[in-house]
């Protein structure tokens, strides 16, 4: 193992599992809380018309409600990376959920390639993620197949991101495209269109880390900032049940350019995942912990 192999190889994993989730899935809010449904967001919607104001608040309580969906998205973060997402995310209690990750271009995705690693199965559980690596990789690790991230070794990483990604990864419900919105105070209501299949009302807006507003504004941005996040535009697409069909979240990175669509169905689905076996299964704080090459 060694320094060398953690610097290398652990990291890039556990950077490009965390952006699939932050970007691809767009975790964030809380996990299925009384406080999730709430109206976190007040100043910013006395500066857009009351009809969207209320069909927000109407989809922050849909989604708290519903616990668990099935998502499908494209994430493209510059030059750096790009990948697609499949799975499953539950949101009622505990943290859970199952998902394909494949990368599909950039300079991260080039590094993956190398480790034999195209894609990656992930899982959460309540007390940390596991991300499964190639053979390549797997041979570097002893022979195991899984990497586990125990969400307070993430937090203690040094500069804050270890608690942003582990915040990110602990609330799994799709709320940060609508609470965005509604603390930017520029949602407007685009019109009616038909989503694979599904009738949707389509909102959109412009977000600002400086330009937000209202109780969660402090919180919203701090988020965006770590993220590198300068401008967004965000659009989502809203069923009659006031679920979330679609959401697109296209902006600014100190990096490039940075766009991610999602699409949701299935609200409601039974989400389980299985811990992968101890003894085919490394630790990353450990891993970081090793000296020599």
């Amino acid at each position: 193992m060694g320094d060398r192999i953690v610097r290398r190889g652990l990291l890039p994993v556990a950077a490009l599992a965390a952006l699939s989730v932050l970007a691809g899935c767009s975790f964030s809010g809380d996990s299925g809380s009384d406080k999730g449904s709430a109206a976190p967001s007040g100043g910013a919607a006395g500066r857009v018309d009351p009809r969207s104001a209320a069909a927000l608040r109407a989809v922050e309580k849909a989604t708290v409600r519903a616990g668990s969906a099935r998502i499908e998205s494209a994430t493209a973060m510059g030059d750096m990376l790009s990948l697609r997402t499949d799975g499953a995310l539950g949101w009622s209690g505990d943290p859970v959920g199952t998902l394909r990750i494949t990368y599909t271009g950039g300079q991260l995705a080039a590094t993956m390639r190398a480790l034999s690693s195209t894609s990656m199965e992930a899982r959460l559980l309540p007390d940390a993620y596991y991300a499964k690596v190639g053979e390549t990789f797997a041979r570097r690790l002893q022979g195991r197949h899984w990497i586990r991230y125990g969400y307070g070794d993430l937090a203690a990483l040094p500069g804050g991101s270890g608690a942003y990604l582990t915040d990110q990864l602990r609330n799994t419900a799709p709320l940060q495209p609508v609470r965005l919105l509604r603390a930017s105070g520029d949602v407007h209501r685009v019109g009616e269109e038909t989503v694979r299949g599904r009738r949707t009302t389509h909102y959109s807006g412009t977000v600002t880390p400086a330009n937000l507003t209202g109780e969660d504004a402090a919180a919203l941005r701090e988020r965006l900032e770590q993220a590198g996040v300068t401008r967004e535009t965000v659009d989502i697409w809203v069923d009659d049940h006031a679920l979330l069909v679609k959401k697109v979240e296209k902006g600014e990175l100190a990096g490039g350019r940075m766009s991610a669509t999602a699409y949701y169905r299935d609200y409601g689905v039974k989400v389980s995942a299985g811990r992968p076996p101890a003894a085919d299964t490394a630790d990353f704080k450990e891993l970081m912990s090793t000296r020599g090459s």
